[in-house]
């Protein structure tokens, strides 16, 4: 189990971090200088928090107040970088030895290596080059590398935001049944809500050096609770509304009322409909739209649409629709069902 209570200020940047996870791949979502890779850095050892907390299976890594604050290689935690960190110089097999330094007994050594080799689909390219290795090949010796030294975490720092797309979707299939193998704690930062929701079953949502919510991964997509979490997780239609009944809201920018499936509560601050969400058929909450643009994708149209009481300084709204659903010209009204009204609110820690 890992416990982070953590604080550390760079310049005008405040990171803040509360997190406890016990068992497979939590993921920490959130943008690109958000502190997502400084948090692992302070659990690895690499930096070292202004105050507090991190504890691991009962061992205190760092404390502040009781001037704790173990090595590196004291830690067993391993960290998998953005760029793996390999040695060019050193073939497969020595890059991960490397992982083993510390264990003087040939025979254990050898043990280690094999199981890492076969876990890892690695046999037949001991003696390769790092330069000989497909992008694929190098995460996977580089994770052997952190394997052999069985670690009690594992943590996962943008790992496939160096490999091309096919190649990621390969990848992240492997990595899952590897992970669920490997049996410990994980913990995976990443910009991408595709990659969190493919490989975490809980997702914590990090902005501007904090995590303000953690769920399940499909509870948070379902319900994001805030803007900034409905941002992150990819919701393209997010604007100011204000509660008119126990299940109404008003956006007064699109000039509609909307009905929801959740009550609403007082404290509402806006809403988010997610591009996928409007439907030319659904008879709820129907408004009449006219269309200002399309972008046509390999599978899908994106339809910027607007509303016809919307105000003129607010933005065109998305819809995505699938080819072979698009009933070719543009709907005189789209509907939303109510319970893809999302209500966001604000955030507690704010």
């Amino acid at each position: 189990m890992l416990q982070v209570d953590i604080e550390k200020k760079i310049g005008h940047f405040h990171l803040q971090i509360t997190l406890n996870t016990q068992k497979g791949t939590m993921g920490i979502l959130g943008p690109s200088g958000c502190g997502k890779s400084m948090t692992l850095r302070c659990i690895a050892g690499i930096e070292t928090p202004d105050r507090g907390r991190i504890v691991l299976d009962g061992v205190t890594l760092f404390d502040s107040e009781k001037k704790i604050n173990l090595p590196p290689q004291k830690r067993r935690v391993g960290y998998l970088f953005q760029n793996y960190a390999l040695f060019p110089n050193m073939n497969v097999e020595k890059n991960i030895l490397c992982g083993l330094h510390f264990v003087k007994n040939s025979a254990e050594k050898k043990k280690r290596f094999r199981e890492v080799i076969d876990l890892l689909q690695l046999r037949g390219m001991e003696r390769h080059g790092i330069h000989q290795l497909s992008g694929g090949q190098q995460q996977r010796v580089a994770l052997a590398r952190i394997l052999v030294n069985q670690p009690k975490l594992l943590m996962l720092d943008e790992p496939f935001s160096a490999l091309d797309t096919h190649l990621r979707s390969k990848l992240q299939i492997e990595i899952k049944e590897l992970l669920a193998l490997y049996g410990r704690p994980v913990l995976m930062v990443t910009h991408n809500r595709n990659e969190a929701y493919h490989m975490c079953e809980n997702i914590s949502l990090m902005g501007d050096g904090r995590i303000f919510t953690t769920k399940k991964t499909k509870a948070i997509f379902a319900n994001p609770e805030t803007i900034l979490g409905a941002e992150i997780t990819g919701c393209k239609n997010v604007i100011e509304a204000k509660k008119t009944g126990e299940y109404e809201v008003e956006v007064p920018k699109w000039g509609i009322r909307l009905e929801t499936k959740e009550p609403v509560k007082d404290h509402l601050e806006a809403i988010g409909i997610r591009a996928h969400y409007f439907g030319a058929k659904v008879k709820s909450n129907r408004h009449e739209v006219v269309k200002t643009g399309m972008m046509e994708e390999p599978f899908e149209w994106i339809i910027q649409f607007r509303y016809k009481k919307q105000a003129q300084e607010s933005k065109d709204l998305w819809w995505r629709i699938p080819k072979d659903r698009f009933p070719g010209e543009m709907p005189e009204e789209l509907g939303i069902s109510p319970v893809n009204v999302l209500c966001l609110y604000p955030e507690k820690n704010k």
